[in-house]
């Protein structure tokens, strides 16, 4: 058994692809549009779904908005270098190409010695960066 993927509901489908292609380095794998059911599906990922766990990206048509909750917490993300991974970000959203924003610059961890750092995409989800995990 493995982790397929995890789903997120969001309100612009290509600003929400622009931020995990532009801004994280995802690539967008594929979509699929079901006119029936009025909804669109984007996977994307850093390598192919056969044996990488991706994202999927829902955008219910006609929905622009939704209220995250207080259960769900963050995605995880590891990079070699969160500081340099945080400026590159900020260029980057700094150019208008990706949206999203650095809501905890790149650090130690509170209580501990792992550098992380946190952004949020453009519908509010949190990531989480953490350094030496690439």
């Amino acid at each position: 058994m493995r982790i397929l993927h995890t789903m997120l509901r969001v309100g612009d489908l290509e600003k929400s692809i622009a931020f995990y292609t532009k801004v994280l380095g995802m690539t967008e794998l594929r979509r699929n549009e079901y006119p029936d059911g009025k909804f669109t599906l984007a996977f994307l990922g850093y390598g192919d779904e056969a044996s990488n766990t991706v994202l999927e990206l829902t955008y219910n048509w006609g929905v622009e908005s939704y209220e995250i909750g207080n259960a769900f917490g963050h995605i995880a993300i590891g990079v070699a270098d969160v500081y340099e991974a945080c400026e590159n970000m900020k260029t980057v959203i700094a150019e208008g190409n990706g949206g999203g924003e650095i809501i905890r610059e790149a650090g130690p961890m509170n209580a501990g010695k792992t550098i992380i750092a946190f952004l949020k995409d453009p519908d509010g989800y949190e990531i989480e960066l953490i350094g030496g995990r690439e």
